[in-house]
């Protein structure tokens, strides 16, 4: 279900990749909330409200995501979306900025600190894409859909059958029940609800790869930021074994937290078990002294 209130925050920013649509909520220090593939600001609706008594708490909604349009000239790619990032921020004057991702938002999180490291106050990743693990396994057949060509050709029935719309997502949820079909329809809508837009969502799914975090790797390899790394253990796109690699990879990183019986949306499920991390994390951050 929607949480009531949480879209009465919402506001538009004009950027050189088009108008972004963000949530807004809190005041201080500017934390920042990125999204997924195929998801939107909605993922972050039950966290923000529990951590906006410290923070100005921003979670945009990507090109072609929720209510941003993606412009025919804007790539779809995780390095464009990283640069989308840059954009708002400084449309926004956000700097220092506390920043969350999840899903492959983690990955345009990665991307995004590697080439603006002086925006940077500390992160936090949420289960996500590394360089070897993207696209993951368990969309293999989607991105290979996706590459032939004919996934967009699959969205009209599926937006037509709430059931299998809903099943699209279910899995990503330790408890299904709180999937409502609302938020199903306010996911894909947007990235499938017409011909032009499935197929740039088809442009999307097809072009993802390691590429852009390849090339972050090393800038990465020096970032100083704290990082808190919060994951869940029973994600079938992102194993726990990635979380850990990114904790030999950054040098800010604590300990990996692991959410118990979690699965890919657990930011939504268990915002009162994230909460407490981030609250933590975000208080203790500027003690922590990166592992080398």
């Amino acid at each position: 279900m929607f949480q009531p209130g949480f879209d009465d925050h919402r506001r538009t920013v004009s950027t050189p990749s088009g108008e972004i649509s963000y949530v807004q909520i809190g005041a201080g220090a500017p934390a920042l909330f990125v999204h997924g593939i195929a998801t939107n600001a909605h993922i972050w609706q039950n966290l923000i409200p529990l951590l906006a008594g410290t923070r100005r708490c921003v979670a945009i909604d990507l090109p072609l995501h929720g209510q941003s349009q993606a412009s025919a000239e804007h790539q779809l790619t995780v390095g464009a979306f990283a640069d989308t990032l840059a954009e708002v921020c400084a449309s926004l004057r956000l700097d220092r900025i506390d920043l969350v991702g999840h899903d492959t938002g983690g990955a345009i999180v990665q991307v995004f600190a590697a080439r603006y490291p002086e925006l940077i106050h500390t992160l936090t990743l949420t289960d996500c894409e590394t360089q070897d693990n993207i696209p993951p396994e368990a969309m293999a057949a989607t991105v290979d859909a996706a590459r032939a060509g004919q996934l967009a050709a699959t969205a009209p029935a599926l937006l037509a059958d709430p059931a299998a719309a809903r099943a699209f997502f279910a899995s990503s949820f330790e408890n299904p029940d709180l999937l409502s079909a609302e938020m199903v329809d306010s996911f894909l809508r947007p990235v499938i609800g017409t011909p032009a837009t499935a197929a740039r969502f088809q442009e999307l799914i097809a072009a993802l790869g390691p590429d852009d975090l390849v090339t972050a790797e090393p800038a990465l390899r020096t970032l100083q930021a704290a990082t808190l790394i919060a994951w869940a253990t029973d994600d079938e796109f992102f194993d726990l074994k990635w979380a850990h690699w990114l904790h030999q990879l950054l040098p800010g990183a604590r300990e990996v937290v692991e959410i118990d019986g979690g699965k890919l949306f657990f930011p939504f499920e268990r915002a009162d078990e994230l909460a407490s991390h981030i609250r933590h994390h975000w208080t203790t951050a500027d003690a922590w002294v990166p592992k080398y």
